[in-house]
């Protein structure tokens, strides 16, 4: 990992936990996230309504992945090599665990079930905070962009643009607050930060599998 990496993930890594404060203090952020809520955008702008919650399903993980999936299946086998794949299921299971954790700690509601007005809405069961939508978002398709070849600059602003865009349509439909999304990002950004520490596991498991299933080595 480059200094510049390393000084992006701290970045973000403070401003993750600079949000998750600004929630469990009851901070001006909540304050914002009702500001948005009582906006009610679905309400005021109707007609975006059909395009973005269809739009919103590139954010979901099971379609997402079986999208993600598939490609990198191709990619990996045209390529004799399962790091496609690994890398992948690495990030989203890495993902699911760290943003599965602060769900169940936090327990927050979403603004369609919230109860009192300027409350953060934590503690009651829910699991919203952060946004598993935005999160997955931005490790699906920023994992497609960190294994291109060609076009990977190009890539990391289609993924960047797919992310923000998601993020923003879940608050617009009142699905998260916009703290949630803010989280989201920032964790989703962390686990594609953390992919070049990863390198050596999936190095090590990519040929732990072609010696177990007797495939023939090829150098990482």
């Amino acid at each position: 990992m480059s200094r510049r990496q390393a000084a992006l993930l701290a970045v973000t890594l403070a401003g993750y936990l600079l949000v998750l404060a600004g929630v469990l203090l009851n901070t001006v952020l909540v304050d914002l996230d009702w500001s948005v809520r009582l906006l009610r955008p679905y309400e005021r702008w109707p007609r975006l309504e059909p395009l973005l919650d269809t739009w919103v399903v590139a954010g979901q993980r099971g379609p997402s992945a079986i999208a993600a999936f598939v490609w990198l299946g191709w990619r990996a086998h045209r390529l004799g090599r399962l790091r496609p794949l690994l890398v992948m299921g690495i990030a989203l299971l890495l993902l699911n665990v760290t943003v599965g954790a602060v769900k169940i700690v936090t327990g927050r509601l979403g603004p369609h079930y919230a109860q009192y007005v300027g409350s953060p809405e934590l503690f009651s069961g829910g699991t919203i905070f952060p946004s598993g939508h935005t999160a997955n978002a931005v490790v699906t398709w920023g994992v497609l962009a960190y294994l291109a070849v060609r076009w990977r600059r190009t890539g990391a602003v289609i993924a960047a643009a797919t992310a923000c865009s998601i993020g923003l349509t879940t608050v617009y439909l009142g699905t998260h607050w916009v703290t949630d999304v803010l989280a989201g990002w920032a964790a989703g950004l962390l686990v594609l930060l953390s992919l070049p520490l990863l390198e050596p596991l999936v190095a090590a498991a990519e040929q732990r599998l072609h010696r177990r299933f007797g495939r023939r080595h090829l150098p990482c």
